[in-house]
């Protein structure tokens, strides 16, 4: 059997129709397949190779790591370097209030980690979240999400749970002081990058503090220098009480966080102890990777690039098909009549060797989030693929 056989015989399948791409090696901002076809990753593996895939120095950061030490020990007991580095390396991008940070393995585990957390510290049971919000897909994650085409099939899931609209002032009087946490994407990702105002997260935030309620920000998307800033909620003159990232943050390597203050962060502590578990959260090759992506993205500035790379993708991608482009640095939404249009464009794209995707709740928008390393030359190939197929060619 060959690998597309093995692939559909012995993986679990999440759809009928995967893409079925077999990639046999990556770096920077192509993938390459057996037969040597190149295919220019307009999506950064939905928001992960923020510093392109393979980037040397995280290499370099991996192979010394590997000849130091795996696994060791749950996480929390043992101090080791990869963690402790990484931890303050975090800690530095960030208001200095925000000083403690829980490692673990993916976003919808650290979401997983900051409910409990809200919770937890406020004693209280209600959380908000967004309409068409995405969180991750496990039940916490799940519950907290904006869809419920996503969480019918799997109810009952958290009680306590209210959904507002993003962006929405008047609905900020839900938020009382029987409410733990408002969880919000600062870029909604799935909703095909909806962005708000800074008055809104402004007023979000004054409202938290009037309640006593903890804002939990899910950069998981938007976080590690995606949208121009090294975090989103800087461009909105605001600070989380709880801060959730992912994705982008491991150099292709899976590692996630929530991030408090100690007084927070502290109640795991005790009553119970071990409040938050994790096996492997904070493995070292993972934690090496995501220091050595923290200083990729400062040391070859990458954060100063971002806005002139997003404005040339809006400046070549312009058509009658094309309604609108939202974006927030290099995390875009190209906007087309309907799926119908879209999807075989995306398809015709592929073919012709560039892969972009479309939205879970925003079908009628294909997703551009490459990776930051990208050139403007590379920008110019893609945009000239992507209106070829437009056209109808390929």
């Amino acid at each position: 059997m060959n690998n597309r056989q093995l692939f559909l015989s012995h993986l679990a399948q999440t759809t009928d129709f995967p893409l079925m791409i077999e990639i046999e090696r990556a770096e920077g901002v192509y993938m390459y397949g057996p037969d040597g076809k190149s295919y220019l990753d307009l999506i950064s593996g939905i928001g992960v190779s923020n510093v392109g895939h393979r980037h040397p120095k995280v290499l370099e950061a991996i192979r010394e790591q590997l000849d130091k030490y795996l696994h060791l020990m749950v996480y929390g007991e043992y101090v080791q370097s990869p963690q402790t580095l990484l931890a303050k390396a975090l800690c530095e991008t960030l208001p200095s209030h925000l000083d403690n940070v829980y490692l673990v393995n993916s976003g919808s585990e650290a979401v997983e980690g900051a409910l409990k957390l809200a919770k937890r510290f406020t004693n209280r049971r209600e959380i908000i979240s967004c309409v068409n919000a995405y969180h991750g897909s496990s039940h916490g994650s799940l519950s907290v999400g904006g869809n419920e085409i996503f969480k019918r099939a799997y109810r009952p899931l958290l009680p306590g749970i209210k959904n507002v609209v993003y962006g929405s002032f008047h609905q900020l009087e839900e938020i009382t002081e029987n409410t733990a946490a408002f969880i919000v994407e600062t870029i909604q990702g799935e909703a095909g990058i909806k962005v708000s105002c800074s008055q809104y997260f402004q007023a979000l935030r004054k409202k938290c503090d009037e309640t006593g309620t903890l804002l939990i920000l899910d950069e998981i998307q938007a976080g590690f220098g995606r949208t121009g800033k090294f975090w989103a909620f800087e461009h909105f003159g605001i600070v989380p009480d709880i801060l959730v990232c992912a994705k982008g943050m491991g150099g292709g390597m899976p590692i996630g966080a929530f991030i408090a203050n100690k007084e927070i962060m502290g109640v795991f502590k005790n009553n119970p102890l071990l409040g938050h578990i994790t096996t492997f959260g904070g493995h070292p090759v993972s934690a090496v990777a995501s220091l050595a992506t923290i200083k990729v993205i400062q040391e070859e500035d990458l954060l100063e690039q971002v806005e002139a790379k997003a404005n040339l993708f809006k400046k070549l991608l312009v058509h009658p098909k094309i309604k609108s482009i939202r974006n927030k640095g290099l995390m875009m939404a190209v906007e087309f009549e309907s799926f119908e249009v879209l999807k075989p464009i995306i398809d015709r794209a592929i073919e012709k060797g560039v892969i972009t995707d479309w939205f879970l709740f925003c079908d009628d928008a294909m997703r551009i989030a490459p990776p930051l390393v990208i050139t403007e030359e590379e920008i110019e190939k893609a945009c000239g693929v992507i209106l070829e197929a437009v056209e109808g060619e390929g």
